[in-house]
């Protein structure tokens, strides 16, 4: 992304979270940044199944998303995205507390630079990241959806 002040470069995993994020920037009211919340909190496929059921609900799990947004995010999105391609959604993160360990280095480092860049305290995002990582073997995508499902709301 370029702008008179910055150039920013984003990337993904896959071509198809790129495509969603531009789509999703496309929606009155929402930039990157929340478009990026979007992508970590929701699969492309779970944000394609949520607009198509009209589930504002699931949208405003992403941090910064109320009803309005989440609810105009529906009717800009409904013929924009396409059908969801899996069968199942994603798999949900674990509900338990987190447990205090060593402090996250390498990949698991950036993730919670990354969650402290959108807002939550450097001790949650660490402890957040510290309880999923494992689970999803420290891979930083993986990682940093788990951590924010865990975080859910909470500021």
């Amino acid at each position: 992304m370029v702008r008179e002040d910055s150039l920013t470069l984003y990337g993904f995993p896959r071509p198809e979270e790129t495509e969603v994020f531009r789509i999703v920037q496309s929606v009155s009211g929402i930039g990157p940044r929340i478009a990026l919340a979007v992508l970590a909190v929701l699969s492309p496929d779970d944000l394609r199944r949520a607009v198509a059921a009209e589930d504002v609900k699931t949208i405003t799990r992403t941090p910064g998303i109320g009803p309005k947004v989440a609810q105009r995010m529906v009717l800009e999105l409904k013929d924009r995205l396409g059908p969801a391609t899996e069968v199942a959604p994603s798999d949900a993160a674990s509900t338990g507390a987190p447990a205090p360990a060593a402090s996250p280095s390498g990949a698991d480092a950036d993730v919670v630079e990354a969650l402290v860049g959108l807002g939550w305290p450097e001790k949650a995002a660490a402890a957040a990241v510290t309880a999923v990582a494992e689970e999803h073997d420290h891979e930083p995508g993986a990682v940093l959806r788990a951590a924010l499902r865990s975080l859910g709301g909470a500021r």
